[in-house]
């Protein structure tokens, strides 16, 4: 693992914020890293606020979309509420399904089925709003490519809004409405929404045209937090308001779906927990059954019912990471079987493969092999599907549709995207793909980088450091936890390998003459030599709280461990 040292901020910029702040050298460094230079920037930083959220009519067709759905309040109509079955779709559908019932709409959500239907916006779908007497369909986290599909419910009198986030294509659906900040004509001042996220400025514009109080939202920012997480946006700017409050509400009134899925660990919560404890159990009811168990979960107002629904939503997950395990494995010895760890790139299929954790597999296959990967299976006769993830820096999403004359459809976005193709296509597909990679990858991206922060010496690891650090939440991309290093560090003789399968390692390191630090390192396991062998080390971590029989301590969580 490589690792990369951010810039060091100017010597005038760290003090100043250290004279108007009253802060230490470390988080006024800290702060000056994220572009943090004021009073007022750092006040908007640590104390978010619903002020700070941008006007929701910049949107390119907001007065269009707010306006149609006011008409359907206002004329009691049915509405159609469709999304995604991942986390960022379901909990959207779920978000504006429950408001919009609030203003007395008898609002229907529809989740698309995986295998019948497949992503995005399906004819199924339409026609089931048809077929109900449903003349107005939201469609959530998708649609921003669906061309043919909003031409079919233009043609049975059906008024399609979009709430997409995705990266359009060279042509915009002809829908009653496209919202989508990355529309090359959409001047709305933020650009990395999640969709759940652009759902919700869709609520804000009725709120807002209404002439209500921008507080009647708060009670629906739990599902734009998990949405966010999940989606890993980037936790900047407006998301990072979104996410703060969402947090906060969550800690303090968790619906009943959602306290059940965290299994009633509400107090304390972290953005961490939601992205390992809410968000895979979501996901799985779309991965082994269907979307519409997680947001039956998320709407229910029954605790008894809650927790009924996400005990069958663990036994999904717990299905599903026993599959994702099996493929995973199979994938890898596809790999060395067909001599290809030397490649650019991991293509990989099997017509038997479960559609539901390809994208999983994939993450898991550049945890071996660090380079761009996608996953195929048969999604139908004659036509395979696949999910991409990508490797730091290198944009995946560019990469497929270089090769898209071998392509049915695919979406997504710089890290991550979906791809269908017919069978016959797939070698073709696969030839052209990995000679892109292996001409556009460049060296730097060919290895995993550990961003670090700042040295920090371990006389300077202080309640009070860690108190400041935790007032820096959420984290997520773009405003990660701090990393920092330490060099001349020894473990004091209690290093060993824990967990199941002994993979992970536990420690105590001490520096010169201070008091040990207790420290964890996940995934390190095969590091404890470097420790057994005494001599001087650097180490990088993420400071945290550990709470143990009602004791608080800080321990490092370990990135890496090298020699000095």
């Amino acid at each position: 693992m490589r690792w990369k040292f951010k810039s060091t901020p100017t010597k005038t910029a760290v003090a100043h914020l250290k004279s108007c702040l009253g802060i230490d050298e470390v988080i006024a460094t800290l702060l000056a890293q994220r572009g943090i230079d004021s009073y007022d920037a750092a006040k908007a930083y640590f104390r978010p606020n619903l002020e700070q959220l941008h006007d929701p009519f910049l949107m390119q067709d907001m007065d269009k979309a707010v306006a149609r759905l006011q008409q359907a309040i206002a004329q009691k109509e049915p509405v159609m509420v469709y999304g995604d079955y991942d986390v960022d779709g379901t909990t959207s559908v779920s978000m504006l399904t429950h408001f919009l019932r609030n203003q007395g709409v008898t609002a229907t959500p529809y989740i698309p089925d995986r295998y019948a239907e497949g992503y995005g916006l399906s004819k199924q779908g339409i026609d089931a709003a048809k077929d109900a007497n449903i003349s107005c369909i939201v469609a959530l986290d998708c649609g921003i490519k669906a061309v043919e599909q909003a031409a079919y419910a233009a043609s049975l009198g059906i008024d399609l809004i979009i709430c997409d986030h995705h990266t359009p294509g060279k042509i915009l659906p002809n829908a009653f409405a496209v919202l989508d900040p990355k529309r090359s004509d959409c001047a709305y001042p933020y650009k990395e929404l999640c969709g759940c996220g652009v759902g919700f400025k869709l609520m804000q514009g009725i709120v807002q045209k209404r002439g209500n109080k921008l507080e009647t939202l708060i009670p629906y920012l739990d599902f734009v937090v998990v949405a966010i997480a999940a989606d890993i946006v980037p936790i900047t700017e407006e998301n990072r308001t979104l996410a703060f409050l969402g947090m906060q509400h969550l800690n303090v009134a968790a619906r009943p779906g959602l306290k059940a899925l965290l299994r009633d660990k509400t107090t304390g919560q972290n953005i961490s927990d939601v992205v390992f404890g809410a968000a895979p159990r979501i996901n799985a009811a779309g991965r082994m059954k269907h979307g519409l168990h997680a947001v039956e979960l998320l709407l229910s107002n029954s605790v008894e019912e809650a927790t009924h629904i996400a005990e069958a939503i663990e036994v999904f997950n717990t299905s599903r990471r026993e599959v994702e395990q099996e493929i995973t494995q199979q994938a890898l010895a596809q790999i060395e079987t067909y001599n290809e760890v030397e490649n650019a790139a991991s293509v990989v299929f099997s017509s038997d493969w479960h559609k539901g954790v390809i994208g999983i597999v994939a993450s898991r296959l550049i945890e071996t092999y660090y380079r761009p990967t996608l996953v195929f299976t048969q999604a139908s006769e004659g036509v395979l599907a696949a999910s991409a993830r990508s490797v730091r820096g290198y944009d995946i999403y560019a990469a497929i549709e270089a090769c898209s004359s071998h392509i049915i459809q695919f979406g997504g976005h710089k890290y991550a995207a979906g791809v269908t193709l017919k069978e016959s296509d797939y070698i073709a597909f696969k030839t052209a793909f990995e000679h892109h990679v292996k001409n556009t990858l460049v060296a730097a991206q060919k290895e995993p980088v550990l961003d670090i922060d700042a040295a920090l010496p371990f006389s300077s690891i202080t309640p009070k450091l860690l108190r400041i650090l935790k007032q820096m939440e959420p984290f997520g991309p773009e405003n990660r936890s701090p990393v920092f290093y330490t060099e001349g560090v020894v473990d004091n003789g209690t290093a060993k390998r824990v967990g199941k399968d002994s993979s992970h390692l536990k420690a105590r390191f001490v520096q010169g003459n201070t008091s040990p630090i207790d420290a964890i390192g996940f995934g390190l396991g095969e590091k404890i030599g470097l420790l057994k062998s005494k001599k001087p080390l650097r180490i990088a971590y993420a400071l945290e709280e550990n709470h143990w029989q009602g004791t608080v301590s800080v321990q490092l969580r370990l990135k890496d461990i090298q020699e000095v």
